[in-house]
């Protein structure tokens, strides 16, 4: 019999015919001797012999699988649509000639499973991942994108893979004054401006929703629950607000609180979540869709209860001086 000549790395199967005759173990160890990992071997019989095909780019499923779950897990992580990360999960998968993967992903966790063969169970592997913190990172989510356009079509090997997916991981955001100052201030100063504000009220909003800015980057280090984040935003957005139309009336300005609340929750606004809630419900992901779109509603009643409480209080002590 004559042995098979791998000479090109990207070609998926060779098929192997035996007539009239049995192979041995040996004969097979014999026939891949030199190849690690050995290959996945697939026999099929015929008649008068039978055709082997063999699989000349064997991988090891388990790093495979910690691959795609690590992308998988950036991409959740950082705001991207539940479907998204599904099916890179797989394309990842079977550009490596695992044909049965099956992919199941829920904001809160990745649920995986593969398997080479797909005829018996016998070699399916399987892994859950729970997902705990998530955030807005869309830069992470378009390199992973990239970086699974390359794996697929074979330009990184495995290795290189999880570190290049590492080096994602480790992508440095913005830094807090940028998101503070740029993403905070100046997106609430300007939403008050296209809400009727004049000036003084874009002044305003831009100092309160950047302190706001602050104070949840803080509160995110330090790993505080999300309800109770929202909650504490839109209560300092209240205080500052009642202490910024004193500070104005110094001027004989009469501020607009209502312009400036509405401008300085705008940042807080969970709106990645509302447009994943409604893209996860049109593909037909009910289940990831319904999530989201309770917590957006979680977000929202939080942020009202922080503003209406700190209000109420000062309408009830003080009666509401310029409300």
């Amino acid at each position: 019999m004559k042995v098979p000549h791998f000479c090109h790395p990207r070609k998926d199967r060779i098929s192997l015919t035996h007539e009239g005759s049995v192979f041995k173990n040996n004969m097979i160890r014999d026939i891949f001797s030199g190849i690690e990992p050995l290959p996945l071997l697939r026999v099929c019989f015929i008649k008068g012999g039978y055709m082997m095909s063999v699989d000349t780019m064997s991988v090891d499923k388990k790093e495979l699988l910690v691959i795609a779950l690590y992308a998988g897990e950036i991409m959740l992580k950082n705001g991207a649509e539940t479907y998204r990360v599904e099916d890179t999960i797989t394309r990842l998968c079977k550009s490596k000639g695992l044909q049965y993967v099956e992919a199941y992903v829920t904001p809160t966790g990745i649920f995986m499973s593969m398997d080479s063969k797909g005829e018996t169970q016998d070699e399916i592997v399987s892994y859950i991942k729970r997902i705990k913190c998530r955030g807005i990172n869309l830069n992470k989510v378009a390199e992973v994108n990239n970086f699974s356009r390359q794996f697929v079509e074979g330009n990184i090997s495995l290795d290189e893979a999880l570190l290049a997916l590492k080096a994602i991981d480790n992508l440095k955001p913005y830094s807090k004054h940028v998101k503070a100052l740029a993403g905070g201030g100046l997106a609430g100063g300007f939403f008050a401006l296209l809400l009727g504000g004049d000036f003084t009220t874009f002044l305003v909003v831009f100092i309160i929703s950047s302190i706001v800015s602050y104070m949840l980057y803080y509160l995110g280090n330090m790993e505080f629950p999300p309800f109770f984040t929202s909650v504490a935003g839109g209560t300092m957005i209240a205080l500052l607000t009642v202490l910024s139309t004193y500070v104005v009336l110094l001027t004989n300005t009469v501020l607009d609180i209502n312009k400036v609340v509405a401008g300085a929750i705008m940042p807080l606004v969970p709106g990645v979540a509302i447009t994943n809630a409604l893209r996860d419900s049109i593909t037909g992901d009910l289940v990831s869709g319904l999530s989201r779109a309770t917590e957006a509603v979680v977000i929202a009643i939080s942020i009202a209860f922080g503003v209406g409480f700190v209000l109420k209080i000062w309408f009830s002590l003080l009666g509401g001086y310029l409300l």
